[in-house]
C-alpha cells in the first residue's frame, strides 16, 4: 500500500479520494506544512508517498501517470507529487522549505537536484482551480476528452514499425486492456509469448508441411502477445525489473529457438541447415550491436549535429518515406511476418536464404547511413558513451593486459582500423588456412593484440563506435567458420550453442547500460574470457583436436554450457536484486 496526503482541507464532492484509492493509496489528510511532515515521518520508509493537492481537478490517469510509475525516483503533474523510497528524505525536506502545496514542493526538489518526472499528459486534464468557475471549467475540460481512449492509444508505441503499426496494433491494444482488467501482469504475457514461440519452434523441428503452417501461425501469435505485454506495461504502468529483463532477453530466445527449430525440421528432411541457421543469428546479433553502439556513442553527445542527420530528418517529415525507411532495417515485426509466410510456404532453407539477404541489406544501410553521419557531424563524445563503448567491447584479460602495458597509437581512426585489422585477418585465417594449423592460432593472437591497442584509449573518435561490432562479427564469425570447416557431425549444433550463449551476455550488457546501472561486474568478464580470450580458446581447441576431431563438439558443447551457466546466474542475480532498472524496453530499432 502507497500513502497519499491531502495537503490542505477536502473539497466537498471531489471525487479525488476516491480516485486515489482507486489507484492503491491510503489517503490522510494534513492542514498544513508540519501536519504533513508528521505524516511523511509516519509512513514507513519503503513505502511510496505522493501529495496531492484537495483542490485538484482531472482524470484519473493523470494521476497514475503522475503518481504511480516505477521508473521515477519522483514524479509530478499539476497538483500532485510522488516520492519513492530512495526521494522520501529528500521530499521531507522539500515539504519544510516549500510548504505552499505540491506544485512548490516539486519545484523545491527540482532545485536541490532530485531530478522530478513530469509526465507528458498530452489531452489529459490535470489542473488545480482556485475558484468555483474554474473548477467547473476544469470538469467540463475533464468530461470533454475520453480518458480510455486516451490510454488504449499511448499504449501503443508513438514509433513502430509498419506491420506492427498497421497490422498488430490495431487490435493488440484491446487484448492488453483484456489482460489489465483481468489482472494480467506484464511478465505473464511476455512468458505466455516465449511459451507460444518454443511450440512454434517444436512444430517447425517436426520437418512436415503441417508442422510448418503449424509453426509460421503460432509465432505471429506470439508476436501478437510481444506487442501485448508492452502495451499493457503502458496502459496499467505495471513497470518492472524483472519485465525489463524478461522482455530484454525472451524476444532473442524466441528468434534463435525459432531458428534452432527449422535447421532441426529440415535436418529430418535431409537437408543439413544449421550453417545457415548460425549465419542467421550471427548477421542478426551483429545488427542490433551496430544500433547500440552508435545510440550510446552520440545520444549525449555534444554539438551532436549533422548534415546526414538534417536530411534524414527532413525525410521523416514527409509521410511515405518515413514507413519506407522503417520498412528497409527489416525490424522485429516485419522479420517475424516474413519468417512466419515463408515457413508455411517454402522450406527452411529458403527462409534462411531470405533472412540472410534481408538482414544483409538492411545492416548495409543502416550501418553506411550512420558511418556517414559519423564523419558529418561535429560532435564530442562524453566520458560516459566512451565508457559505454569499452563495456561493449567486452574486453578480456589478453586486451586489457595490452591495452594496459602495450603502445599507445595516436589517431582518430585507431581504434576502428586496429580492430578491423585484426578482424580481418583471423576471418581470412579462419577461411583459408588449413583446418587446426598453427597459422589460425597466430592469427588469434595476433586478433587479441590489437584488439587490446584498439581499446587503449578512450573511444572518443568518429567512428570508435564501430570497434564493438567489429569484435562481435570477428569472435562469432570464427566460431562459425570453424565449426563448418571441422565436417564434425554436431559441431555447427555445438557452435550455436555457444554463440547464443555468448550473444545473450552481449545483450545483457547492452540492457544493464540502458538502464544506468553500468556493465556486468569486470569478475564475469574475465571468467568468461572475454571476446578475444574465447575466441583464441575455440581457436586452440580446434587446432588441438583436430586430430581426432570428433571431440570438437563435446569441447564446444562443455564451453557453451559453462559461459551460459556463469552468464544466467550473475544475470539472473542481477535482474531480480533491488539495484536492477525498474526500466521496460521500448522495442528494438531493427
Amino acid at each position: 500500500m502507497s500513502t497519499a496526503i491531502l495537503t490542505g482541507p477536502p473539497v466537498p464532492g471531489s471525487p479525488l479520494e476516491g480516485d486515489l484509492r482507486s489507484l492503491g493509496f491510503d489517503v490522510r489528510s494534513a492542514a498544513d506544512a508540519d501536519e504533513t511532515v508528521k505524516l511523511l515521518d509516519a509512513t514507513p520508509a519503503g513505502e511510496r508517498v505522493a501529495l496531492v493537492d484537495p483542490r485538484f481537478v482531472g482524470h484519473v490517469h493523470s494521476l497514475r501517470l503522475a503518481l504511480t510509475d516505477p521508473r521515477f525516483p519522483a514524479a509530478a503533474a499539476p497538483g500532485a507529487l510522488t516520492a519513492q523510497p530512495e526521494a522520501r528524505a529528500a521530499l521531507a525536506d522539500a515539504v519544510r522549505s516549500a510548504p505552499a502545496g505540491p506544485d512548490a514542493v516539486a519545484e523545491a526538489l527540482d532545485a536541490a537536484g532530485t531530478a522530478v518526472q513530469r509526465p507528458e499528459l498530452g489531452s489529459l486534464v490535470a489542473a488545480v482551480p482556485t475558484d468555483d468557475a474554474g473548477r467547473e471549467q476544469a470538469r467540463a475540460a475533464v468530461a470533454a476528452v475520453d480518458e480510455e481512449a486516451v490510454r488504449l492509444r499511448t499504449a501503443v508505441k508513438s514509433r513502430d514499425g509498419f506491420f506492427t503499426t498497421f497490422c498488430i496494433s490495431p487490435y493488440s491494444r484491446y487484448i492488453a486492456r483484456w489482460c489489465a482488467r483481468r489482472g494480467f501482469t506484464p511478465n505473464q504475457v511476455t512468458t505466455a509469448s516465449l511459451i507460444t514461440a518454443l511450440i512454434a519452434a517444436g512444430c517447425a523441428a517436426t520437418g512436415t508441411r503441417g508442422g510448418y503452417i503449424a509453426a509460421g501461425a503460432l509465432l505471429l501469435f506470439s508476436f501478437v502477445l510481444d506487442c501485448t505485454d508492452g502495451q499493457l506495461a503502458r496502459y496499467s504502468l505495471q513497470y518492472s525489473t524483472m519485465g525489463a529483463w524478461l522482455d530484454a532477453t525472451f524476444d532473442r530466445a524466441k528468434e534463435y529457438a525459432y531458428y534452432a527449430g527449422l535447421a532441426l525440421g529440415a535436418a529430418r528432411g535431409g537437408d543439413d541447415v544449421w550453417a545457415l541457421a548460425l549465419g542467421a543469428m550471427v548477421l542478426q546479433t551483429g545488427r542490433h550491436v551496430v544500433d547500440f553502439s552508435f545510440n550510446e556513442a552520440n545520444h549525449d553527445a555534444e554539438s551532436n549535429t549533422s548534415p546526414t542527420a538534417a536530411l534524414s530528418d527532413k525525410l521523416d517529415s514527409v509521410g511515405w518515406t518515413v514507413w519506407v525507411r522503417r520498412m528497409i532495417v527489416l525490424p522485429i515485426g516485419e522479420r517475424w511476418a516474413m519468417v512466419a509466410v515463408l515457413t508455411a510456404v517454402t522450406t527452411p532453407r529458403i527462409v534462411f536464404y531470405a533472412l540472410l539477404v534481408g538482414c544483409a541489406l538492411a545492416a548495409l544501410y543502416t550501418t553506411a547511413g550512420r558511418v556517414l553521419r559519423s564523419l558529418t557531424r561535429k560532435a564530442r563524445r562524453t566520458d560516459r558513451a566512451a565508457q559505454a563503448l569499452a563495456d561493449l567491447a567486452d574486453s578480456g584479460p589478453l586486451a586489457q593486459a595490452v591495452a594496459a602495458r602495450g603502445p599507445r597509437i595516436t589517431g582518430a581512426w585507431t581504434a576502428p582500423v586496429m580492430a578491423a585489422i585484426g578482424a580481418a585477418a583471423l576471418v581470412s585465417a579462419a577461411l583459408t588456412q588449413p583446418f587446426g594449423s598453427l597459422q589460425v592460432v597466430v592469427a588469434a593472437v595476433f586478433y587479441a593484440v590489437l584488439s587490446g591497442i584498439a581499446v587503449a584509449r578512450p573511444l572518443k573518435g568518429a567512428l570508435d563506435w564501430l570497434v564493438p561490432p567489429v569484435f562481435r562479427a570477428a569472435e562469432y564469425g570464427t566460431i562459425l567458420i570453424l565449426a563448418a570447416r571441422s565436417e564434425v557431425n554436431g559441431a555447427l549444433q555445438a557452435a550455436f550453442g555457444l554463440v547464443a550463449a555468448v550473444a545473450y551476455h552481449h545483450y545483457d550488457t547492452v540492457y544493464r547500460i540502458r538502464g544506468g546501472t553500468g556493465a556486468p561486474p569486470q569478475w564475469l568478464v574475465r571468467t568468461i574470457g572475454g571476446h578475444e580470450g574465447r575466441t583464441l580458446v575455440v581457436v586452440v581447441l580446434a587446432a588441438v583436436l583436430s586430430p581426432q576431431n570428433t571431440h570438437l563438439t563435446l569441447a564446444l558443447t562443455v564451453l557453451a554450457v559453462a559461459v551460459a551457466l556463469v552468464v544466467l546466474v550473475e544475470s539472473i542475480r542481477f535482474w531480480v536484486s533491488s539495484g536492477a532498472p525498474a526500466v521496460h524496453d521500448e522495442g528494438e530499432p531493427a
